[in-house]
């Protein structure tokens, strides 16, 4: 009886060790939890992700003209920073400093050429999360036609990052089957916006963007502002989007 006694108690301690060990990991889950709270205080930032393989060459030179359009709508409210991210070649992705003019981020895009390669969406997703563990990220915009990894891995970040309360706002070039699913889901999990656009409609993608900035400067007050004053760009964002964020 002692035995079985002694055997209850060693039980019941290395249950207590155990729930003591899980402590720390159950408060940084609720930690994120509450991070996963709509922020109203965004602080203007924003990541333009691009892919510049070989095929991208024509949306980057447009993509060179909008974000200049992207600064001034968001000038309007209350100011944009906007941190470029893109990925080319052979396993090259780079982030760049955070930009706060027009002028100064068409010259650093200005210099750089598109190269033939596969996607590398997870590394521009790790280097968003890294920026929002940092600081307050508004948004991820992210412009690509195709994918060419694993989705579930792409959507363990994505949902990361929808923890962080970063929505990816995703705009597909033509209609690959596979990256519209994989954008899809990854706009789902973020609580974010998914949207397709082909070569001849540049200035629809033009007007999105430029909602996108002003989401990131005003969020959802500001977005309905601008849907009121005719924008096309806001009028389809707020379609999708979900109500209480921003």
């Amino acid at each position: 009886m002692v035995k079985n006694r002694d055997k209850e108690k060693e039980a019941v301690v290395r249950q207590e060790n155990a729930a003591l060990s899980a402590a720390p990991d159950i408060t940084r889950f609720l930690e994120k939890a509450k991070q996963a709270e709509p922020r109203s205080d965004t602080g203007g930032r924003l990541i333009f992700a691009l892919d510049a393989t070989m095929s991208r060459q024509p949306t980057w030179d447009r993509a060179c003209q909008i974000q200049a359009e992207m600064f001034k709508e968001a000038d309007k409210v209350g100011g944009l920073k906007i941190k470029l991210v893109y990925f080319r070649g052979f396993g090259e992705c780079r982030a760049s400093r955070w930009f706060e003019s027009g002028e100064a981020l068409a010259r650093a895009m200005g210099a750089i050429a598109c190269q033939g390669g596969q996607t590398q969406i997870r590394k521009v997703l790790s280097a968003a999360l890294a920026a929002a563990d940092r600081e307050k990220i508004a948004a991820l915009v992210y412009v690509g036609d195709c994918m060419e990894e694993d989705v579930d891995l792409l959507c363990d970040k994505a949902g990361q990052l929808g923890l962080l309360g970063v929505p990816m706002f995703l705009f597909q070039e033509g209609r690959d089957a596979v990256a519209e699913r994989a954008f899809r889901e990854m706009a789902r999990l973020t609580n974010g916006v998914y949207c397709p656009f082909d070569a001849g409609s540049a200035k629809q993608l033009a007007d999105l963007l430029k909602a996108v900035a002003v989401f990131a400067s005003g969020g959802h007050t500001a977005l309905r502002t601008l849907e009121r004053q005719g924008g096309q760009g806001a009028r389809l964002l707020l379609e999708q989007l979900k109500p209480g964020r921003g």
